[in-house]
């Protein structure tokens, strides 16, 4: 008698990803229940998510990723959970890679995907991508986001990882000013991590950290072999770096403000 198939939950959580969004889940389309957690978009993704007859969408008020994703993380029906971003697509090759490991006698609960960084629709070879990997297919039972981070979420995973070989396809770059505006927002969400854990704002990382990680992903990490895209990233990122730093000076401002206001 073979052993029955492992059943698997794909998530995703959006907003205001039409144009992206239906790749992702069409790629996915595999998976035994599809759930969707949108934060109220307006651009008509949820609206498509609706009428997706494979899909089950739920809206729920953005606060951080951490809180999303674990919102999320507790929709799920089955125990093995392929958690993907809107703007990621499995492959043929990745699909089959999953489904063989899932249904395989593995030891393992939880496993890191390598990404392919999409520039619009070139590759990105370089510019500190070529090493980003994630955490995408794991054990519901055996995993939690911790409540430590905000943004770039960390799994925290009980029990042994492994690595697929397929690399996971990232669309995230779409246009110079959606991807700023996305740079920006993980740079105000690091600020308020860093306020909440303390962390004090200081001149010297204001100017010496977003240099750094520009100097570090545009020579170091080989941006400038990615010619123009190159300098488009790494000059982004590195735009992030200093929102966070901005912002959190802004965030020190706005407690000694409110601390002098409520002092007798």
């Amino acid at each position: 008698m073979s052993n029955p198939k492992e059943k698997i939950s794909a998530l995703i959580i959006t907003y205001n990803e039409i144009g992206y969004i239906e790749k992702c889940i069409e790629s996915v389309s595999f998976a035994d229940e599809i759930i969707v957690v949108d934060s109220y978009s307006t651009d008509g993704t949820y609206e498509y998510l609706q009428i997706h007859p494979k899909v089950k969408v739920i809206q729920h008020p953005f606060s951080n990723f951490t809180l999303q994703k674990s919102f999320a993380l507790k929709q799920a029906t089955y125990d093995w959970v392929l958690f993907l971003d809107a703007d990621e697509v499995v492959s043929h090759k990745l699909r089959e890679e999953i489904l063989a490991t899932v249904n395989s006698k593995t030891d393992c609960v939880a496993y890191w995907f390598y990404r392919k960084f999409m520039f619009q629709n070139e590759p990105l070879h370089f510019s500190g991508w070529q090493t980003d990997k994630n955490y995408r297919l794991f054990r519901k039972s055996k995993a939690q986001f911790s409540d430590k981070k905000i943004v770039h979420e960390t799994l925290v995973v009980d029990g042994k990882s492994g690595i697929l070989k397929e690399k996971l396809t990232h669309f995230c770059y779409k246009s110079f000013e959606d991807y700023k505006k996305k740079m920006l927002k993980y740079g105000r969400l690091k600020a308020k991590e860093d306020f909440y854990r303390e962390r004090r704002f200081n001149f010297a990382s204001l100017v010496f950290k977003p240099f750094w990680k520009f100097f570090n992903h545009y020579i170091l990490r080989l941006g400038i072999l990615d010619g123009k895209k190159g300098v488009t990233i790494c000059y982004l990122n590195a735009l992030s770096d200093l929102e966070r730093y901005r912002e959190l000076k802004k965030l020190e401002k706005k407690n000694e403000l409110a601390y002098y206001l409520v002092m007798p």
